[in-house]
């Protein structure tokens, strides 16, 4: 049976002639119910603090939940964006080495087109050498041939025709 301190102030005792002091016995009655009060109050407020730590247990709980699930997210976007970051780094590497590739491709045409072109400038000199060499030896022949004549002419003056003057100027301008 609980009894509240409203019911222990209340009590009612039976008076007999020589039974215990009323004074005394409502006023032990008092401390008693007057305690009661006080270990309610304390009960009360142990249990509003008992409810208040569940409700901030509760609320910690959910936000260690909270903070968990975030972790998770981050350490997931974290993973995602290292991903990311050697999936861009293998794309540049690979549009890097096409790049070379490219570059060196051209560098190996260019080459080959330069020694094509070297190719043909040494075909070119050749041919002119050896125009050269045909147009400076038939040169040297009719020089020769104008000494010659010019020891003819000189033992001989009167063997001048004139005609060797002619065919100095058809060569030159064949030329």
């Amino acid at each position: 049976m609980k009894l509240t301190p409203l019911e222990v102030k209340r009590q009612q005792f039976k008076k007999v002639l020589r039974g215990y002091d009323p004074v005394e016995v409502e006023t032990f009655l008092e401390m008693i119910a007057n305690e009661i009060e006080e270990y309610i109050k304390a009960a009360k407020e142990y249990q509003d603090r008992l409810i208040e730590s569940e409700v901030q247990l509760r609320d910690y709980k959910n936000m260690e939940k909270t903070l968990q699930q975030t972790l998770m997210q981050a350490q997931e976007a974290s993973g995602k964006s290292i991903e990311n970051s050697r999936k861009e780094a293998q794309l540049i590497v690979h549009e890097a080495e096409l790049k070379a590739q490219q570059i060196l491709d051209k560098a190996r045409q260019d080459f080959a087109h330069i020694r094509d072109e070297i190719s043909g400038l040494r075909t070119r000199k050749q041919n002119i050498m050896s125009r050269l060499k045909v147009l400076l030896s038939s040169e040297i022949d009719l020089l020769k041939a104008l000494d010659v004549e010019d020891e003819v002419l000189q033992r001989d003056p009167s063997l001048g025709t004139g005609k060797d003057h002619l065919e100095v100027d058809e060569i030159l301008k064949k030329l």
